[in-house]
């Protein structure tokens, strides 16, 4: 399940009897504003490059065009123009938000989490913060430590159904079913329409081999939200274990087509080469979803039964440990024998 962690925050600013640059400052800043409002971020760019022509060092015009970078999915430069923001502006939250963003998209978890602790001293009672901390330590598989951040962000608003099927999901990867289904049940009493609630019960069932089960909640959240690609990669990877290898190609397909950059998509892939006979595609299928992303469930497990397919003993037994370290119960006794 991909999200955002917060709402990037752009600045606006009221006019006011100030000196003239300062005037000049907050008009590029409104008209800027408005031009983004409009949809029209070229325009909106060129005002904000006009008050840094006015103050190089202007943190609410760097910290907007920092937006519009993050916005077209050009995070290296997004997270420069943050930081150049920062540096100008050394107690600028809004900006420390967005770079929050930024890290987290750049896979650099540490480094979201150094910003993660200044908000969290500077506003302990903000929920949404306690929420980011929790996808953050989600990704450094600290779940226990996520779990308690989502608990915090629950506590201080009650009501949120995407804070409690987040906290849900993590009770599924430390196998709290009860717990999960506990706290989508509840979500699901707030808002009924919600898709990853029946996005992590497929996820749920999926582990449990309920491939029917699976399928049905899967289904559900397809309904509900009919483009999502990682719903649509998970129904492609339930097809998989049910031996449905067209109808998952379609999905697992669309799925990459839709995003590109979902390595979940490219495990599913590969076990449809491995599925097929076709070992060689299907290493270089996992090796691609392994660079986009080593969160990957059970990608150990698949990546080893590839590298043992083609004649690499010793990279499949890594690989199988890595998996019987991350809890996946797959590794077969014939694998292990072949390691010994």
């Amino acid at each position: 399940m991909k999200v955002r962690i917060f709402c990037l925050v752009l600045l606006s600013a009221a006019l006011s009897c100030k000196p003239s640059d300062e005037v000049r400052l907050q008009q590029f800043l409104l008209k800027g504003n408005g031009a983004l409002k409009e949809g029209n971020t070229e325009e909106a760019s060129r005002y904000f490059k006009e008050a840094l022509n006015v103050d190089p060092c202007y943190a609410d015009a760097l910290n907007n065009l920092g937006t519009i970078e993050f916005q077209s999915n050009r995070y290296e430069q997004a997270l420069e123009l943050y930081n150049r923001a920062i540096v100008c502006k050394p107690d600028f939250l809004a900006a420390y938000f967005n770079r929050v963003n930024t890290y987290y998209e750049l896979k650099q978890y540490y480094n979201a989490q150094d910003d993660i602790n200044k908000l969290k001293a500077s506003k302990p009672d903000t929920a949404i913060i306690y929420f980011a901390e929790g996808l953050n330590l989600t990704k450094l598989r600290n779940f226990e430590s996520a779990q308690a951040s989502f608990s915090k962000a629950i506590s201080l608003d009650q009501g949120n159904v995407e804070f409690l099927v987040n906290r849900g999901t993590v009770s599924y990867y430390l196998r709290q079913f009860d717990a999960a289904e506990k706290d989508l049940q509840l979500a699901e009493s707030i808002n009924a329409k919600e898709p990853n609630i029946y996005n992590t019960r497929a996820m749920m069932a999926i582990f449990n081999n309920h491939h029917d089960e699976a399928l049905v909640q899967i289904q559900k959240a397809l309904d509900l939200s009919p483009n999502q690609p990682y719903f649509l990669n998970n129904r492609g990877f339930v097809f998989l274990m049910q031996n449905k290898l067209p109808e998952a190609l379609v999905d697992i397909n669309r799925s990459i087509q839709m995003d590109p950059q979902n390595g979940w998509a490219y495990r599913n892939k590969g076990i449809y080469y491995l599925l097929t006979g076709d070992n060689a595609n299907a290493e270089r299928l996992l090796r691609q979803a392994l660079s986009l992303d080593s969160f990957i469930e059970r990608i150990h497990f698949y990546m080893g039964s590839a590298f043992l397919r083609n004649g690499k003993k010793k990279e499949a037994c890594v690989e199988f440990q890595r998996s019987e370290d991350a809890g996946d119960r797959m590794v077969t006794a014939e694998m292990t024998k072949v390691c010994r």
